[in-house]
C-alpha cells in the first residue's frame, strides 16, 4: 500500500533530491538486494528503472525478483504516521472489500430495490475508494510533482 499511497500523495519524502537518488546499475540476487551503503537498516526506499520490481520497501528488502537493472534508488524519509496511515488504508480496503467490489453503492431486499454507484472517483470505478475515506488526513502530504 505504500507504493500506491506515495504515488497518489506525489510524495516520496525524500529530504534532498540531489543526494537521496541515486542512479546506477542494482543487481538482485538470491531475491535480496544487494547492499545499499546509503540506505539504514529500516529505512524505506524506492526502486524506480527495474523490470520486475519497481516500488516503495523496506531495506534490506527480500522476496523480490532477481534481475540486474540500470535504474534509480531513491532513500525516502517515510513518517512513521505516513506509515501508520497506509496500515490503516490496508485495514479499510480489507475490511471493506465486498461493498467495494460491488457495481452497487447500496442495496435492498424484500421489494429488492439497488442504487448504481455515479460520479467519478480517483479509483475509477465511480464508487467510495480508500482515497475518498482518507482524503483530509492526505491532504497534508499531498504535493503537486514529484520532485
Amino acid at each position: 500500500m505504500l507504493t500506491e499511497l506515495c504515488a497518489e500523495l506525489k510524495n516520496y519524502f525524500l529530504k534532498d533530491a540531489t543526494e537521496d537518488i541515486h542512479y546506477n546499475t542494482y543487481t538482485i540476487a538470491d531475491s535480496s538486494m544487494e547492499s545499499l551503503p546509503f540506505l539504514q537498516n529500516g529505512q524505506y526506499f524506492r526502486i524506480v528503472g527495474s523490470v520486475f520490481n519497481d516500488g516503495v520497501y523496506q531495506y534490506p528488502a527480500v522476496g523480490l525478483a532477481d534481475e540486474t537493472f540500470t535504474g534509480s534508488i531513491w532513500a525516502m524519509a517515510v513518517p512513521p504516521a505516513v506509515v501508520a496511515l497506509a496500515a490503516e488504508i490496508d485495514a479499510w480496503n480489507d475490511k471493506n472489500a465486498d461493498t467495494l467490489a460491488s457495481p452497487y453503492t447500496s442495496e435492498s431486499f424484500g421489494g429488492y430495490s439497488y442504487t448504481k454507484a455515479s460520479g467519478n472517483s480517483a479509483g475509477g470505478s465511480g464508487g467510495y475508494t480508500w482515497r475518498d475515506q482518507f482524503a483530509s488526513r492526505l491532504s497534508k502530504w499531498r504535493r503537486l510533482s514529484v520532485l
